[in-house]
This record gives C-alpha cells, structure tokens and sequence, in this order.
C-alpha cells in the first residue's frame, strides 16, 4: 500500500505510515511491536466461526488488511509490558466485516487477554441494542466447539468457571452504571450516539485498568455538530496529521478523499478493504447507478457504502441537481399567468414561507418558482444563533421579509398574498392549518380557494415526487433564491412501507418550510378543484 500499489484514501495511508515510523522511533518513547501479542490475538480468531450469513458456521479468515490492524492495536506494547493503544476508533463502509470483528475482540479481551476479573462491554445506547450485537458473540461461542467448552451464556451474560471474568451488554438506558471496572469495551457504529454520555462513563470506568481498550468501529453517518462520534474521528485525524501527539489513541479511517469522485469505481476500495470478498463489486454498481438518478438514494450510498460523512443521513434533495435549476428570471415577466399558492405559516417566532408556483405554459416548459420568506425582526439574532445561517443579509438583500415586534405577524403575510393577487393569477392556495386558520379564513373572504392540505402521505406522496421529478429533467426554475435553497438542502423525507413519502420536519435539521410550501402548491396545481368551486376553504 504504502509503494501504491494498492489503492488507499489518505487517512488509511497516514495511519500506516504512522505504525512503520513508531517501529523505527517508538522505542525513544517507551513503545516496543511484540509480534507475540499480535501473533496471538490472530491465531485466537482461528477459533473462532461465523455465526450467520454466507460463511455461517465456518471459522474466520482474516483478509490482510484485517490481520495488519489487529496486530498493530493488540502488538504495540509500553516497556512495561501494558497495551500501548487504550483507545481504538476505526472507520469503514458497511459489510466490510465490522461486526464479525468486533464479536471476537471482545471474545478476546474478555477471554484471552490474561486479564484477571476482566470486566467487557458491548455498548450501545439501547440496552436492547447491546444485547442484539452481544447475541453476535454469543452465536459464536455456540458455533465454536473450543470456546464452548471455556465460556458460559446465561440471560445475555457470558463468564468463565472459576474467575470473575464477564461479557456483558451495557446500554446508556441501564438503571445504573455505577461501579464499573472497564477492561474493555467495544462500540459498534458509533455515529449512532446521540450523546458522549455512555463514552465518558466507560472511559471513566477504565482507570483501575492496566490496560483497558475502548474499541469503536463505525461508518459515516450525519454530519452532526458536537457528536461524539465526529469527535474521536476529528481526534484521530489531528493525530495522524501530527497535529497532536498521543500514543494510547489509535485507529484507521476508510474513506475517499475529499476530491475523489464518488462515481469512479476506482475509488471504492479506498472505502471498501473487503473488495472482492464480502463486498461485491457488481452490488456497488446497482446502488451507484440508483444514487445517481434518485436523490433519496444518494446520500445512503455516500455514508454506508462508501463511509462519506454528509450534511444529513437521509437528505432527500441533491444541490447539485437543485443548483442546476437555478436559472434567473424576471418576476415581471410573470404578471398575469395562472398558479397555485402554498403557505406554510410558522410558529410565533419561526420562519413562514408563501410559495407561488407556475406551470409551464407556452413557451416556457419549466416549472417556476417564485418564494416569499418572513421572519419576525425582533428575532432575527436569535434565530441567526440557533439556525446558524445569515438572516439579516438576507434581509437586506430582499430575500425575505421582516415583520415587526418577537412574533410573525400574519397581517404583513395576508397583505403580501392579496399583493400577489393583483398581479397574479392565483388559482387555489394550499395552506397547512397550524397556525393559520384565522389568516385561512381571511384570505378566503377576499376571494382566495383556500385549501386545507393535511400534512400526511396521502395530500403529500404525489406533489414530493413530481418535485423530484422535475429537478432531476431540469423542468424547475428557481432563480437560486438562497432562503429556499438552504430549505431544500435540509429536508429529510418520511417513507413508508409503500413508497410513499414526504418531507419530515420532526426529523430535518433546520428549517425546510419553504419546501413544504411548495409541496403544498404542487398539491393543488397536480388535483385542482372543480373550476366552477365557490371561492372560499375546502378541506381536503
């Protein structure tokens, strides 16, 4: 790898020219390879089996580049004979073997390590979860005749006759996690913490240790500030740059590099080691060609098969694909044709959006929108802090509107709809019924269809896939607005088991309103009343 002729992303790189240099310098700070330690962690997983799956009930074959990272967490050794590495977080796409691995490291730590009354963990932040990836280990003591005849399972905890050794799962749930005497611990997809408490209750628990080892393995997940997972990562990385200096704290990341391109086969291995082997090329290729084509798709593909972290997990619009509907135009020059409104009215302190969307019409084959944003002015600073975006530019820029006083003031959105309505065509108008009855009804009695959207998969599914569908033919016009835009990168759909979908604000990170307005409006343009309906509010 290091001679290039296996290709490697630049973290993986790093780390192993981080182990060759400690094997010619490490000795000057206290640090020896002991091949016996490392020889022995890989020959205990000889006895060790599948539990399931394609090679289930067969012992385990280390690939390579398994063996290599196993000998170097287990093989560095301090002079005085404790383990070097007391803290291992390793990063790779999924079904590269992460948690058939894991199984046995903590089978070994547990069972193998010489360690007197070794007290191991399987930690996640669900109680149940951490049975659910224990039952791995536990399979495979089952499937394995050796380790059968040595270690004992009862009720999701395994010992040894004779010692105080025990194998236990650990969930931040538990009623208590007092007393604890940590000599290992292993986490698998730690992405998934939505918090570092279970992490600093094991790492306190490890002190009376000689030599604990907290062992994380993980693929990418959302880019969330402040977890902890990206902050272990972020620490490894400030390590193998040499940024910082700290021997107990070792790891790997698999991943493409940041001008890699995520289409080029080529790339794939850098976060796939288990090319070939567990992952099929051939696999990759059918999710590649769908997340090319389906945004919802995408993002899936970047983070569990190709262990890029993103903006969020389950994003459903790509801004590439959005950014390539961005054309300008002149809002004049839409005076006069028909459209359908849709209004998403905020909470008291939130962002509204009002959301006019053209049909093509002669000529034009695009689909144009035309957003409003308001905001109340006496929030402005505080909603800058907390959505960490630049409202009063913005503001200053015309790309929404401020209303007086700490709450939005519906009086200023009513009067920028009947504005609209004197220049435009406006058919129906959408509305979801939060907070917006009284706007509704107001609205209605100057002559406004008004029409209640229910926000649920059967008024949403459709109007979400037309949205879709025309991004991706380029039959969108947006003009860039930057407000929308910045809604658009942050839905996050809800699907069911039927395919239908919508945009989930539970679940979105930031605001997305804008989105969901034109959603709304798709709704109406796509099942428009009868054209003879008296105007007024029709509940759907």
């Amino acid at each position: 790898m290091l001679e290039g002729r296996i290709v490697a992303g630049r973290y993986t790189r790093l780390a192993i020219e981080r182990h060759f240099r400690d094997l010619r310098d490490g000795g000057e700070r206290g640090l020896v390879f002991r091949i016996d330690h490392a020889r022995h962690v890989i020959d205990f997983f000889k006895h060790c089996r599948q539990s399931s799956g394609e090679w289930g009930g067969q012992p385990i074959v280390l690939q390579p580049w398994q063996q290599f990272w196993l000998a170097v967490t287990f093989g560095w050794r301090r002079i005085d004979g404790s383990r070097r590495f007391r803290t291992w977080y390793e990063e790779v796409a999924r079904k590269n073997g992460k948690s058939t691995k894991l199984s046995a490291i903590g089978l070994y730590l547990f069972a193998m390590d010489k360690e007197k009354g070794a007290q191991v963990f399987t930690a996640a932040t669900k109680l149940d979860q951490a049975k659910i990836t224990h039952k791995e280990a536990e399979m495979m003591v089952q499937q394995s005749p050796g380790l059968r005849q040595l270690i004992s399972v009862h009720n999701n905890r395994m010992f040894i006759a004779g010692t105080a050794n025990l194998f236990v799962p650990l969930g931040a749930d538990a009623k208590t996690q007092d007393g604890l005497n940590v000599h290992g611990a292993i986490i698998d997809e730690l992405h998934a913490h939505p918090s570092r408490a279970l992490w600093d209750v094991i790492e306190t628990a490890t002190g009376a240790r000689r030599s604990p080892l907290l062992y994380a393995i993980t693929t990418a997940g959302e880019n969330i500030e402040g977890s902890i997972c990206l902050e272990q990562r972020g620490y490894l990385i400030r390590v193998l740059e040499g940024t910082e200096t700290d021997d107990s704290f070792g790891g790997v990341i698999y991943t493409l590099d940041a001008d890699d391109d995520w289409r080029d086969e080529a790339n794939w291995i850098k976060a796939n080691p288990n090319m070939g082997v567990s992952i099929k090329v051939e696999q990759l290729r059918d999710m590649a060609k769908k997340a090319a084509a389906v945004p919802t798709a995408l993002f899936n593909f970047l983070t569990k098969r190709l262990n890029i972290w993103t903006q969020l997990l389950d994003a459903w619009l790509s801004l590439d694909d959005w950014d390539a509907c961005g054309e300008a135009f002149d809002e004049a020059d839409l005076h006069g044709r028909y459209c359908y409104g849709g209004l998403d009215v905020s909470k008291t302190t939130d962002l509204t959006a009002w959301v006019l969307v053209f049909p093509p019409q002669a000529g034009d084959p695009n689909w144009t929108l035309l957003p409003r944003f308001f905001v109340p002015e006496d929030q402005l600073e505080r909603r800058e802090q907390k959505d960490r975006v630049d409202y009063r530019t913005w503001a200053q820029q015309d790309h929404l509107q401020t209303t007086p006083g700490r709450i939005v003031d519906q009086e200023q959105i009513r009067l920028q709809v009947l504005a609209d309505q004197a220049v435009f065509d406006i058919r129906e108008i959408g509305y979801d019924d939060w907070n917006s009855l009284k706007l509704a009804g107001e609205l209605a009695e100057a002559g406004l269809q008004m029409v209640e959207i229910p926000q649920n998969f059967q008024a949403l599914s459709a109007p979400s896939k037309f949205l879709e569908e025309i991004m991706l033919n380029r039959l969108l016009r947006h003009g860039g607005h930057p407000v929308l835009r910045w809604n658009a990168g942050n839905v996050v759909l809800l699907q069911d088991t039927n395919g239908n979908l919508r945009p989930n604000k539970r679940k979105s990170r930031e605001k997305i309103d804008g989105i969901v307005a034109t959603v709304m409006a798709l709704n109406r343009a796509m099942f428009p009343a009868e054209p003879d309906a008296t105007p007024g509010v029709i509940v759907l």
